[in-house]
């Protein structure tokens, strides 16, 4: 039987509200990749060039994590999940990718947008799960119901 993992980001609970449905669904671990420093409000606010977000986007920084996944290896199936921020992943789950062995492993990509896009950030990303597998990637809606969850689970169990 696969062991899964549910890591997600998520900078005003949307993103977290799915992955917990995603690890309920699945059967997997869950993982915050909280960012060592929390983000305050005013540090998402991408209207503000000067905002952290923007200032780690535009600067192309690693954000640290604050914890690890105990066990990480162990793992056959990750499901990644974090808001688009600027047609891509935010830059503290970019961190987690580059710092984690991706080798056998199945990715499956799950973000949160109110408009963007999930297509551009699958590719953008994909490169960096060296030695792993992307296999799907999926983006929720505020308005997505855990029925929407369960579909895409079983799209691709087949």
């Amino acid at each position: 039987m696969e062991k899964k993992l549910v890591a997600y980001f998520s900078a005003e609970g949307h993103t977290g509200k799915v992955a917990k449905s995603v690890a309920k669904q699945a059967g997997a671990e869950l993982f915050e990749i909280a960012p060592s420093e929390p983000y305050t409000a005013a540090d998402i606010n991408w209207k503000n060039p000067l905002s952290r977000c923007n200032k780690e986007k535009f600067g192309k920084k690693d954000v640290p994590f604050a914890s690890e996944v105990e066990n990480f290896g162990e793992f056959d199936v990750v499901y990644i999940g974090f808001p688009i921020w600027y047609y891509t992943a935010p830059n503290v789950v970019i961190t987690f990718i580059k710092q984690h062995d991706w080798s056998g492993k199945k990715i499956a990509l799950f973000a949160t947008s109110g408009g963007s896009d999930i297509a551009k950030t699958a590719e953008k990303i994909s490169p960096l799960f060296v030695g792993g597998e992307v296999v799907s990637s999926k983006l929720f809606k505020p308005s997505d119901s855990p029925t929407t969850v369960k579909e895409w689970l079983e799209d691709m169990a087949e």
